[in-house]
């Protein structure tokens, strides 16, 4: 298989300190599979303007690792179409550019965590051939169990107290929920069931609420019988390929 790597996962696992851990373990697949890890000329142009030159040199000492497509697939109708659509700057071209490779099926599956990319895959009827990191590891997963190395994140029971508020994981709950810190912070002598990462960064959250049988349920239908039950208060997951 031919996979295409997108400018945003080169960069991903060339970068020293990688925002996304699961790059690491997409790249393990690639290699046990051997699939062959593609990239596109603009790629390479795009990659040696970025900023951080320190990117651009490790990029240039494993250029060697990627196959370089030599020749390049002519545009098609369609891609034109999309192209007037949606290109309104270089970065906007060059993915109309990666995603024609794949529309001419000169490669199998490109791999991008851009949205626009995959907004416009999917107008070419080729969204299931278009994946992020995430979905690329469900998918090789499911289909090679016996390939899997089942990682058991261990799950530590913690006072919320001891954990770190500001963490960036709690970032989404303050978006959506105002009083978020102010909650968190009143429950900082019960305890909540985490996992972390391998650089102890939390990846999952869990909160459950053990609730009497006289709680009430009035605006729940069908209703519920009195019983004492357990509720998941808040759970969060982040991590995957394990």
């Amino acid at each position: 298989m031919r996979v295409l790597l997108d400018t945003n996962i080169i960069i991903y696992r060339e970068a020293n300190k990688p925002p996304r851990q699961e790059i690491g373990i997409l790249f393990r697949w690639l290699d046990q599979l051997h699939h062959q890890k593609c990239i596109h000329p603009k790629t390479i142009e795009e990659i040696r303007r970025h900023k951080d030159q320190s990117v651009v040199s490790a990029f240039e000492a494993k250029i060697t690792n990627y196959h370089q497509l030599k020749t390049l697939a002519l545009e098609s109708t369609s891609i034109s179409t999309i192209r007037a659509k949606y290109d309104r700057n270089n970065n906007d071209s060059i993915d109309t550019d990666i995603l024609n490779e794949v529309f001419c099926q000169r490669v199998d599956f490109l791999i991008t965590e851009d949205r626009k990319i995959h907004k416009k895959a999917s107008e070419l009827g080729i969204l299931e051939r278009v994946f992020t990191i995430d979905a690329f590891l469900e998918k090789v997963t499911a289909e090679n169990p016996e390939l899997s190395d089942y990682k058991v994140l261990s799950v530590k029971k913690e006072f919320f107290g001891n954990l770190n508020l500001r963490d960036t994981f709690f970032d989404s709950f303050r978006r959506d929920y105002k009083e978020f810190d102010d909650w968190f912070n009143r429950k900082s002598d019960e305890i909540a069931y985490i996992c972390t990462s391998e650089t102890d960064k939390i990846v999952a959250f869990l909160y459950v609420k053990i609730e009497e049988r006289d709680e009430c349920y009035s605006d729940i239908v069908p209703a519920f019988n009195p019983a004492k039950r357990l509720k998941i208060g808040t759970l969060k997951v982040i991590s995957n390929g394990y």
